[in-house]
């Protein structure tokens, strides 16, 4: 019987003003509604989320970056 133990989370931090989940009102906000940590939501949500380091763009750092796209119709996510 083998054991399969899954990787720890890497720490979650948008790239554009270094917040985490917990301090962005839109994340505390909507994880509150779901009942849900906004690290969770960010997760579960977001869609610039790079799950590999955990980095991503909260709404406005998306907006002032010029709201990237990925290639070929495929979601950007963050470096």
């Amino acid at each position: 019987m083998s054991i399969i133990k899954e990787r720890p989370r890497p720490e979650l931090i948008c790239i554009g003003c270094n917040q985490r989940p917990e301090e962005i009102d839109e994340y505390v906000v909507f994880a509150q509604e779901e009942g849900i940590t906004a690290s969770e939501y960010v997760w579960q949500e977001e869609g610039t989320l790079n799950q590999t380091n955990g980095h991503f763009l909260c709404t406005s750092c998306y907006i002032d970056a010029g709201m990237p796209v990925g290639d070929a119709g495929r979601p950007w996510h963050a470096p």
